[in-house]
Order: structure tokens, then C-alpha cells, then sequence
């Protein structure tokens, strides 16, 4: 069997899963990497030596004849234009979330994909999660019944580091926030309904940081690490020099069997917590914590009896196993579906139609709430 050859363009950043990916022994080879800063590519040096090739210009990478597949984990708004050229070029292609910025672009992928037969997997790693895939476990097992509602809140303490110092910033980058970090969040609601938005509203506004003075200049390059001591948030250093994306957000979704959700999302929170509720026609689950660590222990509760509210807990807990790896565990076995995908072209995540549909309600609540909170209904997706 000939060696599998897979290219990255964005190598830094999320652009690190693709080393996930890198088994020789499995006649699997990262052999070529693309990135704008000369640090990231000065670090996979240190690593791997000579090999595999860099370049700075991802039209290049793609050109190599000799590559198979190509990991595309670039900022959002470069996602539309560099799989349809990757699709083009005959690339198996792993794709970040959010497959696109707008629904238009998500469809125009879908097309390509259509018009070269060709083969996408999304990278929507939290359906690897294992504390979602327990609840989606409880779900299929019929533990609460059939569902009716679905709802989560986001609570993101690290919002004013991660989102308001480098391009997530700008409605030109991302069209909001509450499509490019709410795509996760959307997406495993869909995963727990067994369905899909159909009809969403959308609420929210730009209350806190656009009255942070302190801010970098347009060529200066934005820290977005992580600090605690960034708090309170209207002490925030640094940011964006333009800031026109909402931090703080939420949505109603109507999904297509019936089942109804919502989803609210703050970046100025002192405390990180996602947090899914499901109810079902006879009882309810809920997870705390998305995933297990030393020293935090995720769970998910079931209540299946009445109790009123002395039942704090549930009637049943289960503590979720830690797994190693990047995003509590997650990216790897997001990754062995991937290479599994690449030998099979059998999806064992978010299909390339589920990635579109997280964004097309993340999109049309972000017009929503721009516009007057005017309900939008989502269009079946224009495969041309």
C-alpha cells in the first residue's frame, strides 16, 4: 500500500491536530506544512527535521501533486476559498470549524465537494467529547424518553483574551461570534435532537468591550493568550483595535422534528462553564464541566422521577473518565475517525451537511439579532 501523504495549510494554532495525524508505522505522513510565521514553521523544524516541506503560500502546498490530503485549519474567513481550491485540486480535505462565514459559502463548498465528487470531513471536535457522547448515550437509550427541548449556556471567562485581541474581533473575519464560537455548541445540539434548525431568532449586543480604551494599533500583533489576572473586563489591555462582533449572545431555534432550543453565550464571564440541559418526555439530563481534568471532574446527571427540588444531583451521576490528549481527549479521537475517513470515506462524526446547518443557524441568528431580532427561516442547502 502506498504511503498516504497529507499537507497542512495553517500548521500553527489548531493547526497542530494534523500531527495527530502524522503515523509512519500506518503509512501515514505529514509531509508538508504551510504557515505565514516563521516560528511556527521554525518549531515543526526542531520536530521533524528537513521533512516534511514548508512553504509560506498555501497555493503552493496545493500545487504539490504528491500530497493526498490537506488539513485547511486557517482563520475563518480563509476556510470558503481554500477548500474549494483544495476540492478542486482532487485533496481529501479536513476542514476547522466553522466550515465557512456565511451560508453561501458553506453551500458553495458543498458544491465543489458535489461537482469533483470529492471527499470533506469537518473538523467539529466536540462530538468526540466524552461527556456529550454519554449524554447522547442516555439519549439513544431511551433514558429520558423522546426529547422536546434542548438548551445550553456559555459561559466563556476567556473571551476578552481569546476573541477581542486578533481577527475574531471583526465582523469581516467571522460574522460574529455567536457563529464562530457558537458553531461548536449549535452542532451538538443538533447532535443530541437528531436534527436541525429550521427557524431561528437571534438576540444580543456589544456591551463591554467596546468601552475598553486600551488598544493595540492595526500593526501590531494581537496576544491572545490566556492570563486570569485579565479582570475585571473593562481592565482589559490590548484589544482590537476595531471591535464590532456582539460579547454577548443568544438564539431560540425551532429544529426541524419539533424539538426546540436555545443558546446563550457571554464573554465576560469570571467563570468557564458549558453547560447542556435535555429534556425528554420522561426526564431530563444535564452535564457539568465539558470535559474531565485533574482536579475538575465532568459529569452528567439524569432525573427520571418526580422530585421536586430536593433532588439536587439527580437520581443518577456518572463522573466521566478523563482521556488524554488536546481538548480533554478529544482531538485524537477526532482525528482516528478522520484517518478512518480517509481510508473509508465513512463519516463517524459531523457530516459535511451538519456543519453547514450549525452554520446556517449561527449565521441567520447573527442577521436576526442585527436586525431587529426578525425571525429567519434556513434554506435548504443550494448544491447548484
Amino acid at each position: 500500500m502506498s504511503t498516504i501523504r497529507i499537507g497542512s495549510i495553517g500548521a500553527g494554532g489548531r493547526g497542530g491536530v494534523c500531527q495527530h495525524a502524522h503515523r509512519p508505522e500506518q503509512g501515514i505522513e505529514l509531509a508538508a506544512i504551510c504557515d505565514t510565521n516563521p516560528q511556527v514553521i521554525e518549531r515543526y523544524r526542531k520536530r521533524y527535521g528537513d521533512h516534511p516541506r514548508a512553504t509560506d503560500d498555501w497555493h503552493q502546498l496545493l500545487e504539490w501533486d504528491d500530497l493526498d490530503v490537506v488539513f485547511v485549519t486557517t482563520p475563518d474567513y480563509l476556510h470558503e476559498r481554500q477548500a474549494v481550491a483544495a476540492l478542486e485540486r482532487g485533496k481529501t480535505v479536513f476542514l476547522e470549524k466553522p466550515m465557512a462565514i456565511t451560508l453561501e459559502g458553506c453551500d458553495r463548498i458543498l458544491q465543489t465537494m458535489r461537482r469533483h465528487n470529492g471527499r470533506l470531513f469537518v473538523g467539529h471536535n466536540m462530538r468526540y467529547f466524552p461527556v456529550i457522547r454519554k449524554m447522547k448515550q442516555w439519549i439513544d437509550e431511551g433514558r429520558i424518553g423522546e426529547v422536546q427541548a434542548v438548551w445550553c449556556r456559555h459561559f466563556v471567562d476567556y473571551g476578552g483574551d481569546a476573541y477581542f485581541k486578533d481577527w475574531h474581533s471583526e465582523r469581516k473575519n467571522t460574522t460574529g461570534l455567536l457563529l464562530q464560537k457558537g458553531a461548536h455548541d449549535i452542532d451538538v445540539i443538533h447532535h443530541l435532537a437528531d436534527s436541525h434548525t429550521v427557524r431561528t431568532v437571534g438576540m444580543g449586543r456589544l456591551g463591554v468591550y467596546d468601552r475598553v480604551t486600551d488598544r493595540r494599533t492595526e500593526n501590531q500583533r494581537g496576544d491572545a493568550s490566556f492570563n486570569l489576572d485579565h479582570w475585571p473586563p473593562l481592565s482589559q489591555t490590548g484589544l482590537s483595535p476595531t471591535i464590532d462582533v456582539e460579547d454577548h449572545s443568544m438564539m431560540l431555534m425551532q429544529l426541524a422534528n419539533g424539538v426546540q432550543a436555545s443558546y446563550c453565550q457571554c464573554h465576560f464571564s469570571p467563570d468557564g462553564w458549558r453547560n447542556y440541559t435535555v429534556i425528554g418526555t420522561e426526564g431530563r439530563i444535564e452535564n457539568t464541566g465539558d470535559h474531565s481534568q485533574p482536579g475538575h471532574w465532568a459529569t452528567v446527571h439524569l432525573w427520571n422521577k418526580r422530585c421536586g427540588p430536593s433532588a439536587l444531583q439527580g437520581q443518577i451521576v456518572e463522573t466521566v473518565p478523563p482521556i488524554t490528549g488536546s481538548h480533554g481527549g478529544a482531538d485524537p479521537q477526532m482525528i482516528d475517525a478522520f484517518v478512518e475517513f480517509i481510508r473509508t470515506g465513512q463519516h463517524a462524526g459531523a457530516t459535511p451537511l451538519d456543519a453547514r446547518n450549525a452554520v446556517a443557524a449561527g449565521y441567520l441568528a447573527t442577521l436576526s439579532l442585527r436586525q431587529g431580532n426578525r425571525p429567519f427561516d434556513v434554506p435548504e442547502p443550494n448544491l447548484g
